[in-house]
């Protein structure tokens, strides 16, 4: 009803499957202890749910996804989502962008359903791993997801990239050549360092020696940046651990895509400012946007609550923001998401009307009058007013979006 305009469902029918990954070889730092000076070394076998553009006479019956998140009791609390995919389903044909996408810390990739679908729809294949991490009801093992989300990633990357250029299994209609990584949370520290912010060496000593090989300026560094990157989206990204930053100094310098950060101005989680808005400031050498809800808190990367995360409110927070509603949310990062891959991944000039809005903080900027105008009228852009492209008259409110060019320091345009 008050969509943005991009926020509308995509031309594909949506497929599902899923397939197992295997990161070979990496170091498990919750498994050391202070009698064996090396960390072990294991196979991790992650899961992988995949959507992927199908044809659109496919039929059947929509998947079900079935998660579990850990409660304030630290037992687990399963929930089911009713989705739209079919599981599957006929591919269409392709290429599409490949787009991987990492949940955050304690999370699955279904409770990101909402996107991956969305994404699916629109012409993306989406690569969305079930990282296995530990109870976040137990702070000391941190580590763990901290050590395995640029490790994992870094594995799975480069084989869905080899899959879709072998045309094997379920991402052989996407084009490894347009990789977009998306992230939230734990997730956004993943895709950052795979787009190429080199690690601090901090994390080495932190991990009991799990990272040290990565970090920068170590051996084996450059193992973590991903091949193909076209464009980065990173939703209330984690850039601080035990006090330690994620990445080395001007690390994220480094990083040359495109990006996309998107942050509520109250996210206690990660922090606003400093935290994701000081990302974004770092982040000189791409392009770069900053959207930002204000008001809102850290849940932006989870769908709806469902059903069974609504009877405390440990587990509906896991989902739902406390001012915002979700599904304006959702619509929202849809169409801005949209605007944002349908420019850097698939070369559609056109959607760069919807990202440079003449006015950043959406409460300043103004209708056209015109005489006769339906009252859900969609806003054609600037000028002559300076409302963004795509809301509807008297639905764009509490946002801010910024753009920095490469090379630049904080975005210079004034802020409220």
């Amino acid at each position: 009803m008050d969509l943005p305009s991009l926020a509308a469902r995509g031309p594909f029918a949506v497929g599902f499957a899923s397939r197992t990954f295997i990161a070979r070889d990496q170091p498990d730092p919750l498994a050391w202890t202070s009698t064996h000076p090396r960390v072990p070394r294991e196979d991790r076998r992650l899961i992988a749910d995949i959507w992927y553009p199908a044809l659109a006479r496919a039929k059947g019956a929509a998947v079900v996804y079935h998660g579990a998140l850990v409660g304030e009791d630290g037992r687990d609390v399963a929930f089911a989502i009713t989705g739209r995919a079919l599981r599957n389903a006929p591919r269409a044909a392709g290429p599409f962008p490949l787009v991987i996408l990492a949940h955050g810390y304690g999370g699955t990739p279904v409770a990101m359903s909402w996107l991956a679908e969305a994404l699916a729809a629109k012409g993306y294949v989406v690569v969305g791993p079930h990282f296995m991490d530990p109870a976040i009801t137990d702070p000391a093992k941190f580590i763990g997801p901290l050590t395995h989300r640029p490790l994992d990633l870094a594995a799975i990357i480069a084989t869905a990239q080899g899959l879709a250029r072998d045309r094997r299994g379920a991402p052989a209609s996407a084009d490894p050549d347009r990789t977009v990584l998306i992230g939230y949370s734990m997730g956004g520290y993943g895709v950052l360092t795979a787009a190429g912010a080199p690690l601090s060496p901090a994390l080495g000593p932190l991990t009991h020696g799990a990272l040290a090989p990565f970090v920068a300026g170590a051996a084996r560094a450059d193992e973590l940046k991903a091949a193909h990157v076209v464009a980065v989206v990173a939703i209330a990204p984690a850039g601080l651990f035990a006090g330690a930053e994620a990445w080395a100094e001007g690390g994220l310098t480094k990083i040359k895509a495109p990006t996309l950060f998107i942050v509520g101005g109250q996210d206690r989680t990660v922090g606003y400012d400093p935290g994701v808005k000081t990302l974004f400031d770092q982040e000189t050498g791409a392009p770069r946007y900053l959207l930002t809800f204000r008001e809102a808190g850290h849940s932006l990367g989870m769908d709806a609550a469902p059903a069974a995360m609504r009877r405390r409110l440990w587990d509906l927070d896991w989902f739902e923001d406390p001012v915002w509603r979700k599904s304006r949310l959702e619509a929202i990062q849809i169409h801005m998401i949209t605007a944002f891959l349908g420019l850097e991944a698939k070369g559609d000039r056109q959607m760069a009307a919807y990202l440079d809005v003449a006015e950043p903080v959406s409460d300043r900027t103004t209708w056209p009058a015109v005489k006769g105008q339906a009252y859900d009228a969609v806003s054609p852009g600037a000028p002559p007013g300076t409302a963004w492209k795509g809301f509807q008259r008297g639905h764009l409110a509490g946002l801010e979006l910024r753009y920095a060019p490469p090379s630049a320091g904080p975005d210079p345009r004034p802020g409220p």
